[in-house]
């Protein structure tokens, strides 16, 4: 089955077994004995010490006290050594942090959700989505990224190239058996949101709106049926296309019981620009992965890491979008909508710390 090749770099930060080599072949009969040499000896590699979460924060403690209980804060993984200090203690590699790491961030006070973008490269088993759900208590969220081989149009090389068209692009089928019930099945009660991120589209694509929404409403009338499974969680639509936000593309989503996925990404308008489309969806729940500032524009990715590692502060901090954000999470939980907000590196610098500024400009407002 055609689909895009997995980020190779993101696969290797976690512990999927790797293959183990073919055993030699036995020596000829006719070829005569090798003489023993004693084999040097084995040399334990030192043990990865175990991730703990950073010392108590009373101050995060107490701000996370005034937020609303259904708001869900959270960010883009977890596993970035730049956060000692600020989600863990000690240094740690990336590996360490990718297997080890979930356990201590779901221990902050202020990240109650995280994005699960690596089920974007590959489909994750139910085994793998259990295995995170337990290391996180009850209260916690996934918001889990659909797989690339689904929201793709295109299947492309490990560069990022598209090298043709993708036959299985918003398949139904697909899309639940690689992506839907396994989640469902392994992470319970403590899925948030099924994230349905559509990637860019070639322009051919894009000249037939109508038809994608029909592709688009025969995948999500096809989850109604699985709903009951996760009475809480949420179906998201997030695009990478302004030429989807439609009064057509809103009427599609409230037929089919989905929200849409406020992606914060320089390919789409800003906040302020997206907030009448949700308004038509309102009353109902909010969805936002804020993945970019806007200054490094649409393909600017690599630009932002190289400026923000190793993620340990805002370097451009963005108080308009923070204020945007702010007031639609909070109205949306203050009415009793659930709100899954999870922030990247690439945003301001540091995710943690725009999760904390995000929540003080919450409790400001609110107490304003």
């Amino acid at each position: 089955m055609p689909s895009s090749l997995p980020n190779a770099r993101q696969d290797s930060l976690f512990d999927d077994p790797l293959p183990l080599p073919a055993e030699a072949p036995a020596p000829s009969p006719a070829a005569p004995a090798a003489p023993a040499v004693p084999a040097p000896p084995r040399t334990r590699r030192p043990r990865a010490t175990p991730v703990a979460p950073a010392q108590a924060d009373p101050a995060a403690a107490a701000l996370a006290e005034r937020l609303p209980p259904r708001l869900h804060l959270g960010t883009s993984s977890w596993h970035f050594p730049g956060w000692q200090g600020l989600v863990w203690e000690g240094a740690h590699a990336q590996p360490t942090l990718s297997r080890q790491g979930l356990a201590a961030y779901a221990q902050h006070p202020l990240l109650r959700c995280v994005s699960l973008d690596r089920a974007f490269y590959r489909p994750l088993t139910a085994s793998q989505y259990a295995h995170y759900a337990a290391q996180v208590p009850p209260g916690f969220r996934f918001v889990v990224k659909g797989p690339s081989l689904v929201c793709d149009a295109l299947v492309r090389d490990e560069d990022g190239r598209g090298m043709q068209p993708n036959p299985a692009f918003l398949d139904p089928a697909l899309a639940i058996d690689t992506f839907v019930r396994p989640a469902l099945e392994g992470l319970g009660e403590r899925l948030g949101a099924l994230v349905f991120q559509i990637s860019p589209l070639p322009a051919g694509l894009l000249g037939d709106v109508d038809g994608l929404l029909q592709r688009l409403r025969a995948l999500l009338q096809a989850l109604l049926p699985l709903r009951p499974a996760a009475p809480d969680a949420v179906v998201a639509v997030e695009v990478r296309d302004a030429a989807w936000l439609t009064p057509d593309f809103v009427r599609v989503l409230r037929a089919c019981g989905a929200t849409y996925g406020l992606g914060l990404h320089p390919r789409l308008p800003p906040i302020a620009q997206q907030l009448p489309l949700l308004r038509a969806l309102w009353p109902g729940p909010l969805v936002c992965r804020w993945n970019l500032h806007r200054r490094h524009g649409a393909y600017g990715y690599e630009g932002a890491k190289g400026l923000y590692e190793p993620f340990d502060r805002l370097v451009d901090p963005d108080p308009e979008t923070r204020g945007f954000l702010a007031r639609v999470a909070g109205a949306t939980a203050a009415a009793g909508h659930p709100a899954y907000v999870c922030i990247n590196n690439k945003a301001e610098g540091s995710a943690p710390l725009s999760v904390r500024a995000l929540a003080e400009e919450l409790v400001r407002q609110r107490a304003g």
